[in-house]
């Protein structure tokens, strides 16, 4: 991923579930906080809620394909976490496409919010 850092922290997670923007689509929600950071840092999240161990893992790699392949489309300085619904099972990362663009648009609405 080219201009993202992977979240690993806890404490960001925690935040930006409770300060965080929200958007939700088919399959997953996605949580935003502006970083004013020169890049934007990105976490994924699958409950047990979304199956065993094996779907889970296939969850977050189709969210990681969508995310690398939107990650043009998105702006800069965010933090950002995608969490995983039980709906995501069976569905392909392209499926993920207008998920992530939705994302982009209302991320790039609330940088012009905030840079206000």
């Amino acid at each position: 991923m080219l201009y993202t850092e992977i979240l690993k922290d806890s404490g960001v997670f925690s935040r930006l579930y409770r300060n965080g923007s929200r958007t939700s689509g088919c399959g997953a929600v996605a949580y935003y906080f502006l970083n004013r950071r020169p890049y934007n840092r990105f976490g994924i999240t699958a409950g047990k809620k979304v199956g065993g161990a094996v779907e889970r893992n296939r969850a977050k790699r189709i969210i990681r394909a969508a995310y690398r392949k939107n990650e043009l489309l998105l702006p800069l300085g965010y933090d950002i976490v995608i969490v995983a619904r039980p709906e995501i099972s069976g569905m392909k990362s392209f499926q993920l496409d207008g998920f992530m663009k939705k994302l982009s648009k209302e991320m790039a609405k609330n940088s012009e919010k905030a840079s206000r």
